[in-house]
Parts: C-alpha cells; sequence; structure tokens
C-alpha cells in the first residue's frame, strides 16, 4: 500500500509540475471551482495506478465525481482522490498545492500521503506510523523520517486557510488565546499538525472529505485527530446528507491529541 500510494502520488506530482511549468489553462466548474488540465491529468495518472494495483477497491476522486461518476462505496472501503488539492495556490503560482490519496475503511482514514511537488516533500501514513518525506529529483524519495504530534507547550500555535478566511476562524482564535497562526494552503495544514510546527488547524468553511482525508490519516497516524464542532470524529462516505451535497465535510477542528480547547464550549 505504502509503496502504490508514493508511487502514484509521485507520478501525479511530476505532470502537474510539468504542467505548472507550461502554462496551466483554468477552466471553472459548475460551483465555480477552478479546474485547470493538471487536475484531470494527475487523477487519470492515480486512477491508473490504484485500479492496476488494487482493482477491487472503489475510488472516489473529485474530477470524476465532478463528472457524475460517483463508484458504490458501501462496501465500507474506498479510495479518495484529490489529484490537486489547492489549485488556487497552482493558479496563483505558489508552491502549496498538494496530491491528495487516501484510503478510508468504516468512515475512517486508514493511509494516505500528501505529497507537494513543488516544494520536494511529502507526508504518507500507513499502518499508525506517519512519515516526512523528501524528494530528490522529482520521482525518487531520497530522506524519510517519522513525525509526531507535539506535546503541550507554553503556547498554541494555529494553522488555517489562505484562501478561506472567515469572521469564525478569527473568532476561535481569539476565543483561545491563540496569536500565532500561520495562513498556508491545500492539505499541508493537517501535516504541519502531525509534524509538531503547530497545534490546531480550525476550518469553518466548506471542504469536502477528498480535501482532507490524506492529511487527517496523516495526523491520525501521527498523535492527533479531527473532530466535528459536535466532539464527534470526522468520518468519510457521507452520503444522502439532508443539509449539503455527497462527500461534503461540517466545520472541523484538526488538533493535537490532548489539546482540551477541540471539546470546550467555544468550539460548538
Amino acid at each position: 500500500m505504502k509503496q502504490v500510494l508514493e508511487t502514484a502520488a509521485l507520478a501525479a506530482g511530476h505532470v502537474i509540475m510539468l504542467i505548472h511549468n507550461a502554462g496551466a489553462h483554468i477552466r471553472h466548474k459548475s460551483d465555480n471551482s477552478p479546474v485547470t488540465e493538471a487536475d484531470e491529468e494527475a487523477e487519470r495518472v492515480i486512477l491508473a495506478a490504484l485500479r492496476r494495483h488494487f482493482p477491487a477497491i472503489p475510488v472516489v476522486a473529485e474530477e470524476a465525481v465532478a463528472a457524475g461518476i460517483v463508484p458504490d462505496i458501501s462496501g465500507g472501503r474506498f479510495f479518495l482522490v484529490d489529484p490537486l488539492d489547492g489549485t488556487k495556490e497552482f493558479v496563483a503560482g505558489r508552491s502549496e498545492f498538494t496530491v491528495n490519496i487516501a484510503l478510508i475503511d468504516n468512515g475512517a482514514p486508514i493511509a494516505g500521503i500528501v505529497f507537494a511537488p513543488a516544494l520536494s516533500s511529502g507526508f504518507v501514513a500507513v499502518d499508525n506510523r506517519a512519515e516526512r518525506f523528501t524528494v530528490a529529483d522529482g520521482r525518487t524519495i531520497a530522506e524519510r523520517q517519522a513525525i509526531g504530534c507535539r506535546k503541550h507547550g507554553a503556547a498554541i500555535t494555529a494553522v488555517a486557510s489562505r484562501s478561506h478566511d472567515t469572521p469564525q476562524t478569527a473568532r476561535f482564535l481569539d476565543d483561545h488565546g491563540i496569536d500565532a497562526c500561520t495562513a498556508i494552503g491545500s492539505s499541508l495544514k493537517f501535516c504541519l499538525v502531525a509534524e509538531g510546527i503547530a497545534d490546531v488547524y480550525p476550518r469553518f468553511s466548506r471542504t469536502m472529505e477528498w480535501d482532507t482525508a490524506a492529511g487527517d490519516a496523516v495526523l491520525r497516524a501521527a498523535g492527533g485527530g479531527t473532530r466535528t464542532l459536535d466532539g464527534e470524529p470526522l468520518t468519510y462516505g457521507k452520503r444522502n446528507q439532508p443539509d449539503d451535497s455527497d462527500f461534503a465535510n461540517p466545520n472541523f477542528i484538526a488538533a493535537r491529541a490532548g489539546w482540551n480547547a477541540i471539546l470546550s464550549p467555544e468550539t460548538k
């Protein structure tokens, strides 16, 4: 599983960087979110790899779902794929975009990879072990090391979305006395908490499951967790939701273990 995730993510990242360097053509989907040929080509690479190695496991992929292609996931185990998370960062010329692949089992992300090709680094989680890795030539992992959430420190540090800042986020930070907050794009926010650089990532704007699953898998393997504002673990495979579309997430708080503010009244 780990080898397949890494090989697929790095191959997709290579395709993305080729298009990035050549200049991508931007279109907009029905929800007005941007999409480029990099999203589509990276998804094609990932789907081919997953189907070749795990033909019995269905794959829910962002661009396929946008085209109306949704597999049967009633068996409880499936992949979630966001071929290019942080398309806005990609379009703006920033480096904080990622390839996200996660394996879901009975609603929980049990394995995943987040690869940032422009940064030549990524994060992978398999068998409850989280690692950070660096890539030497765009296609080969050069170094890797185990990571884990940090313990309680003197001051709480947060990460938040660069492109989706909200008044609720500012209020959350103020309510919990958090002065240090780094704005960054894509699922790298989960990974900064996972490797002990930050304590908490509050999200009070819309995300989809493919946006969060891989980063959430890394965070959980690193000793943290992601909970809804009701204090329940964020789950995956949400279909037929009365108040939102399939695979849409509610607001959530991702944090290192033991951070009590996850369940405090101010977050509810």
